[in-house]
């Protein structure tokens, strides 16, 4: 049937797009993809059966329903407000059924009663508007998740914390029942179902199927084609050696690519809750490879993917394996003591406790230090502070009591969820509803490639950084020892990224408060990952620089200058304001016994 356009404009919609054109193959399909169905229900129930997999929803769900409880408090306490809110959805409805008559009927060009958010691109198929019956289901979605989230932002005697877990939680309810998220309310999916008679859902089912036995029994949400990527092939390729090795770390040496060399070295300590070569993904976007162009010498921190035998391992026992073994690698390689240092998110807070405690026995092998999107002070952490609080703590450190450490799937998903409406409900789609395979992407292989967390070194940084902010207090015990970020007298040049959801630029900002040295504060655009690696090649982004880190972040914000570009370079001439002295470029010393090429033994293991 043809496209016909009825008066004032309204569209009738082509009817046959959403028939089934073959019944016999749309049911032999419908057979085979709940075939697939109870092999992925088989690959769930199998590992709880077997005692192989523990229960990771009833914590979670508990202090979600406990947390909108308070909410439902405050609303059903009087009976006044309680009919308003029912009065204010009613409204919305309403007015949501009242142009869906109007839009049926003919009537002129009908106003939407709200309308998705910029960039919402779930709704952009043309039927959510053309047909009446999806603009419908779109329009209710709409205005009940603007009431729901106006619930939460009303809710008046709520404390900080319960607010943002509230409105967390919504938001992730909200992205899973979107009407996108199905086959019989998302036009798009059911004209794909249809004109493939079901095909797309059988494809789809067994992907599920293979995602969650990936999983052991856990959904292991695919976002790239992972199997055209190796580590140490087509990933973090750049040539050099492990020069030293503990059971928490291997220390790698690069290979220069000049021939002289700035002659303090740099030593990198990225995070151990994912993997270093994200600073070394492909020669294009490598900052390892781009460093060693500059004339650095560069060692990096290559943490273990923990197991049993290190659930007694903590933040003392990560400094002493990482990031003083890697000091010891860099005098033993080079015969320099004096070294610039960069931290990345957590291995800066890590690289931040390390200095502290330097700071306080004189001890100044680190002569300037660059962070990465670190906080040093979690007042400000963004959506991560909402699986942080006593509760979830000793809900977090019950589940790593038995096997020792923190499974990677678990921080993953953690991670996803805080923006599930980008890295989770799209490849959903895509994956299993489409029957498409996600095609191949560097930077999702690395972010799917999730590392475990030991026991005692997860609590601690729970404890001390997102639940008592002990670093920013001078409060932190570490050895024994109080530790003070006052301590820290060296120069530092601290980037934060302006649309960080992990550590919120402004979260960077305060703590540039609690250092003892000159800080360059500088804010580089785009995210926690896109924001740091960002090659000047690509000419991508821009970055903010301004005056001292020092009042309110937003006025800093306001005042600072724009820099069009990456932010790299400008890093590079306060390296070399430092110091710029050069020496002939160093040649790796071999080890005894050899230890092996880069990347590495310990990055190599998955889980």
């Amino acid at each position: 049937m043809a496209h016909e356009s009825e008066a004032a404009g309204a569209s009738s919609p082509d009817i046959g797009r959403f028939l089934v054109k073959d019944p016999d193959r749309m049911a032999l399909n419908v057979a085979k993809m709940l075939e697939a169905a109870g092999k992925a229900a088989s690959e769930w129930s199998g590992p709880r059966e077997r005692g192989e997999v523990a229960d990771t929803l009833s914590d979670p769900m508990a202090d979600m329903v406990k947390t909108f409880s308070k909410v439902s408090q405050y609303w059903l306490a009087e009976p006044t407000r309680a009919l308003e809110a029912q009065t204010r959805l009613f409204g919305g409805f309403m007015s949501v059924w009242m142009n869906s008559v109007r839009r049926m009927s003919g009537d002129a060009p009908v106003q939407d009663e709200v309308r998705p958010d910029k960039g919402d691109k779930r709704f952009n198929d043309p039927d959510w508007a053309d047909n009446a019956f999806f603009d419908f289901l779109k329009q209710a979605y709409l205005v009940t998740s603007r009431w729901a989230g106006e619930l939460v932002t009303g809710a008046e005697g709520l404390d900080d914390h319960t607010r943002h877990k509230a409105s967390f939680y919504l938001k992730q309810i909200s992205n899973a029942i979107a009407p996108s998220n199905f086959i019989l309310t998302n036009p798009e999916l059911f004209k794909e179902t249809v004109s493939q008679n079901g095909a797309n859902l059988v494809r789809g089912m067994q992907m599920l199927a293979e995602d969650i036995a990936a999983g052991n029994g856990e959904l292991k949400l695919r976002q790239a084609d992972y199997s055209v990527f190796e580590v140490g092939r087509n990933i973090a390729t750049s040539p050099g050696k492990v020069v030293a090795r503990s059971a928490v770390a291997e220390i790698i040496q690069y290979e220069p690519t000049t021939e002289t060399v700035l002659k303090r070295p740099l030593l990198i300590c990225p995070p151990w809750i994912n993997k270093f070569y994200i600073l070394d993904l492909n020669q294009e976007k490598s900052f390892i490879r781009w460093a060693a162009a500059q004339g650095h010498t560069v060692f990096v921190i290559s943490w273990v993917n923990p197991d049993e035998r290190h659930a007694l391992l903590g933040w003392d026992d990560y400094i002493k394996g990482g990031i003083e073994l890697g000091l010891d690698a860099v005098k033993t390689q080079t015969g320099e003591e004096a070294v610039n240092a960069i931290g990345y998110c957590v291995g800066g807070t890590l690289m931040a406790a390390a200095l502290a405690r330097m700071g306080k026995h004189k001890d100044n092998r680190i002569r300037s230090v660059t962070f990465f999107t670190t906080q040093v002070d979690f007042t400000y952490a963004g959506d991560l502070k909402v699986f942080v609080d006593e509760d979830q703590v000793e809900a977090v450190e019950r589940s790593m009591s038995g096997k020792g450490y923190l499974d990677g799937t678990r921080m993953a998903t953690a991670f996803n969820m805080l923006r599930s409406g980008d890295l989770i409900w799209p490849y959903v789609i895509n994956n299993y509803m489409r029957g498409k395979a996600p095609a191949p992407f560097d930077l999702l292989y690395w972010n799917s490639d999730s590392t475990r967390m030991s026991a005692a070194n997860h609590s601690y940084y729970l404890r001390n950084c997102y639940l008592d902010n002990t670093l920013a207090q001078g409060r932190m015990e570490l050895a024994g020892e109080t530790l003070k970020l006052s301590d820290i007298n060296i120069p530092v040049y601290n980037l934060a990224a302006k649309e960080d959801h992990i550590a919120p630029a402004k979260s960077v900002f305060v703590g540039c408060a609690g250092f003892g040295g000159e800080v360059e504060y500088v804010m580089a655009g785009s995210g926690h990952i896109a924001g740091v690696v960002n090659p000047p090649s690509l000419k991508k982004y821009q970055y903010w620089t301004g005056g001292k880190p020092v009042g309110a972040f937003e006025t800093w914000a306001a005042q600072a200058t724009e820099n069009p570009g990456s932010w790299w370079p400008h890093w590079q001439r306060w390296i070399e304001r430092l110091d710029n002295a050069r020496v002939p470029a160093r040649a790796i010393k071999p080890v005894s016994p050899p230890l092996g090429d880069a990347p590495g033994e310990y990055v190599k293991v998955r889980v």
